[in-house]
């Protein structure tokens, strides 16, 4: 089985600064990073050090996944390149926590196909196998439409990816969860200063608690994609076998406040809204309401638009 690519997207939060989500498709895999808005004055060279990170994560892992490594040994040799690569290009040594680039992920990848389900023999005088051991569906057909695919799913932060099946829909990660807190939080800086909520994140009011909780990551159970290898062994991962035919969609936080943030949608009408409409006319949809909203008043939000990346794909 493959992991074919039906859509992709990948919109920078505002045209004239750089896109700092990235993303990879390859035969059996897919990936997402998100980079974090930078807190402070480049380290690096370019314009953008989230968007460095997320788009040296993406090309290495890809090609660690390309040279056959599992999703894990690819995470941690990609993990280990960006250590590498960051202290030989870094202008200063980290002071602070904030500093340091990092990127939100979603990993997706096929690993074994499963057997098709199987029957207990009832054939008298079956000598094939004995009465109490089970045996495949008979004909191919059976089997080749019945089989699984095991699924892996690796990430960090708030980057998910919904799954339907057969009509039912699954969701994998924390978007939900995160943008709704970082709302709340929004909402409250906003009345505290009394500023409109998306206002920028780089503001005096905003910035220094920011950077408090960035300081918070790489500890404790606030592990990203960063120039640290040992985030390797924090990546959050879930298993999940899919039948030919089943639709995955990937993103970063910015393309799921559709459903997160607006209530535009729920996940399934997300998901047939990337299938029916495709991924381009729903980040129209998504820019056209932040620009109805682009105080934040409606929505509370930091930034008036984010980086939104998507990846639509199927198990065939």
């Amino acid at each position: 089985m493959s992991l074919t690519l039906l859509d992709q997207l990948s919109l920078p939060g505002d045209p004239a600064k750089p896109n700092e989500d990235a993303l990879a498709h390859l035969d059996r895999a897919a990936l997402v990073l998100d980079g974090a808005t930078p807190l402070g004055p480049s380290l690096l060279p370019g314009t953008s050090d989230a968007a460095w990170i997320a788009q040296f994560g993406a090309r290495r892992l890809a090609a660690h996944l390309t040279d056959g490594d599992a999703p894990q040994d690819a995470l941690r040799h990609a993990l280990a390149d960006a250590e590498k690569s960051f202290a030989g290009l870094t202008r200063e040594p980290i002071r602070e926590k904030w500093q340091t680039p990092c990127a939100s992920m979603m990993l997706v990848s096929l690993g074994r196909d499963l057997s098709p389900p199987r029957v207990r023999s009832t054939l008298a005088g079956d000598r094939g196998s004995r009465p109490s051991e089970p045996s495949p569906v008979a004909g191919s057909r059976a089997s080749e439409g019945q089989r699984g695919q095991e699924v892996q799913f690796l990430w960090f932060g708030d980057c998910a990816a919904i799954v339907e099946q057969n009509g039912k829909i699954e969701a994998v990660g924390e978007t939900l969860e995160k943008r709704e807190a970082e709302a709340a939080r929004a909402r409250m800086v906003a009345q505290m200063a009394g500023m409109s909520a998306a206002s920028g994140i780089n503001r005096p009011q905003i910035e220094p608690l920011l950077r408090a909780a960035r300081n918070r990551i790489n500890s404790g159970r606030n592990w990203l994609f960063s120039p640290d290898a040992r985030a390797a062994g924090h990546a959050s991962r879930h298993m999940m076998s899919l039948q030919a035919g089943a639709t995955v969609l990937i993103a970063s936080d910015g393309f799921l406040a559709l459903v997160s943030d607006y209530g535009a949608y729920d996940m399934q009408g997300l998901i047939a809204g990337a299938k029916d409409k495709g991924l381009a006319a729903l980040g129209r949809q998504l820019r056209e309401i932040e620009d109805a909203d682009p105080l934040g008043e409606t929505f509370p939000r930091f930034k008036k638009s984010d980086d939104a990346t998507a990846l639509l794909l199927r198990i065939a």
